[in-house]
């Protein structure tokens, strides 16, 4: 087989890295409790996150100049007032980079959701941008601008299960943590995230808090005593009949169910594929206009 001329390869190198296609996962807490408020007004959480194969998929394309985003899949801006947007310009922004970029997004996560689409699509910005110019950025600086545009979106860099602490930032992986199989409802509503950490009893949770992350060990974990979010009896308290979305879980065989984030989506355990879909697709005849995703965990 003859071998392409030097020239020819190298213009192939360059097609080749015109653009970029990469998926960006959603994520579920599995424990979210709210240490304490900073002065700033920002909250600090200790958490265990874990990405979920519910995928959003951007295009990344070189282009001379300019910024240019577009969405399918689920209505979203696509301006200044999206993610994506703003990652991409505070990428260029931060490298000195004067060409532009083209970017399509596919849309599957919902939004407002509790899932961290918005964050993961923003991480997957940053990479894919910085893949796309031959890692301009270290590790560091990624990490650094991915804080500056949301306290959930440096967990999205890497893409497995977590222990987060501060606000979000402070991670440490689970390297060992099982995988299980996640059914996950999202009820037609909206929920605001300002709104839920407004209305937590700061003293209380504080004062209630648990070693239950401290002591974390993947060998012995039993979902029922992981599972806790701190937010869920505002959000519950406000909309109850999220609660039969819990019990029908529950009811359905999952180990253990829970509200991620601010919600509204209540999520189910599963010890497998097989108990997941059914349960799964009971709740899809049962809730035809509500989101259900029969998903696995990342890890």
């Amino acid at each position: 087989m003859a071998l392409m001329p030097t020239r020819r390869r190298a213009h192939a190198a360059r097609i080749a890295r015109a653009s970029i296609t990469i998926k960006a996962p959603g994520k579920l807490n599995l424990h979210l409790r709210i240490t304490g408020k900073r002065p700033d007004g920002y909250h600090e959480i200790e958490s265990v996150l874990v990405p979920v194969a519910v995928w959003d998929t951007l295009k990344i394309s070189k282009i001379k100049q300019g910024l240019k985003v577009s969405c399918t899949g689920r209505e979203l801006p696509e301006g200044p007032e999206n993610l994506v947007y703003r990652a991409a310009l505070s990428f260029f922004e931060k490298t000195g980079i004067r060409a532009g970029a083209r970017i399509s997004l596919i849309k599957e996560i919902p939004i407002s959701a509790g899932m961290g689409g918005g964050s993961s699509d923003a991480a997957a910005t940053l990479k894919g941008l910085n893949t796309l110019w031959d890692g301009p950025l270290p590790a560091k600086n990624l990490e650094k601008l991915a804080l500056s545009l949301g306290a959930d979106v440096p967990f999205f860099l890497f893409q497995e299960p977590a222990i987060a602490r501060g606000i979000g930032e402070l991670l440490e992986p689970l390297r060992d943590f099982p995988v299980f199989w996640y059914v996950i409802v999202r009820p037609v509503l909206t929920v605001s995230t300002a709104w839920a950490y407004g209305q937590v009893r700061l003293r209380l949770t504080v004062e209630g808090n648990r070693d239950i992350i401290s002591t974390f060990n993947a060998a012995t974990l039993k979902i029922p005593d992981l599972l806790y979010n701190d937010l869920e009896s505002v959000t519950l308290g406000k909309y109850p009949f999220l609660c039969s979305i819990k019990e029908s879980l529950l009811a359905l065989g999952a180990l253990g169910a829970l509200m991620t984030g601010s919600g509204p989506s209540i999520f189910g355990v599963f010890d497998s594929e097989h108990k997941a879909g059914e349960a799964g697709e009971s709740l899809r005849r049962a809730w035809p206009d509500y989101d259900v995703f029969i998903v696995e965990g990342l890890g």
